[in-house]
């Protein structure tokens, strides 16, 4: 069985939407592009070895537009690395419409997303979901992920679709390595999903020397 990476990139306040680009994701959100200016080496590095050994993408639809109408054009320009894989790789896309699959390697996913998803897991050997916030609530919810990797940016935006929206269920995680801080503040995270839900305790107890 594969593993399924969440890549997200996120404020303080844990916003997510449109990090990329002022078209990305225009509705009432006025911040699209809000992690272009806190870009630098250190996170870049982080980024692109992330995609390491990623053999399909999962991505949401609004994800898989501007995707597809990007690195379709990229070949061999700055981005070439990343526009050879992910042109390479197959691509499965969440909808519940009926998005224009033109590029090439694209899927639909069927009705029933958490059972495409586990047959997409059985097919595949590291499958990396960018973006797609919507999906990644379904896929937190339904405990569909193996890692996720986090870099929280030092700003706070007060407004905009979260990471963790109402509804996600209790989860444990793992941090399965230091975090890293690059130049510019922003601090890259990788956890793990981990068994069980969240315990409670007292802070009081004897035990705890208080």
């Amino acid at each position: 069985m594969g593993i399924i990476q969440i890549e997200m990139f996120t404020t303080l306040d844990l916003v997510g939407q449109a990090p990329g680009g002022p078209d990305e994701d225009p509705e009432g959100f006025p911040f699209g592009g809000w992690q272009a200016p806190l870009l630098d080496d250190v996170a870049g590095a982080q980024i692109d070895a992330a995609y390491e050994g990623t053999d399909a993408l999962l991505l949401g639809r609004r994800t898989y537009d501007i995707f597809a109408s990007y690195w379709p054009h990229q070949e061999g320009g700055q981005d070439n690395e990343f526009a050879t894989l992910f042109n390479r790789i197959p691509k499965y896309v969440a909808s519940r419409g009926t998005p224009d699959l033109s590029w090439e390697g694209s899927t639909q996913l069927g009705p029933d997303l958490p059972a495409a998803v586990r047959e997409i897991r059985d097919r595949h050997e590291s499958i990396r979901v960018v973006g797609s916030l919507d999906l990644v609530q379904t896929l937190l919810r339904e405990r569909l992920f193996d890692r996720l990797d986090l870099w929280v940016h030092p700003i706070v935006l007060g407004v905009g679709k979260k990471v963790f929206e109402d509804g996600a269920v209790p989860t444990n995680i793992t941090l399965l390595e230091p975090p890293v801080a690059s130049p510019k503040g922003t601090v890259f995270l990788r956890y793990g999903l981990a068994e069980g839900t969240p315990r409670t305790g007292d802070m009081a107890a004897p035990d705890r020397g208080v």
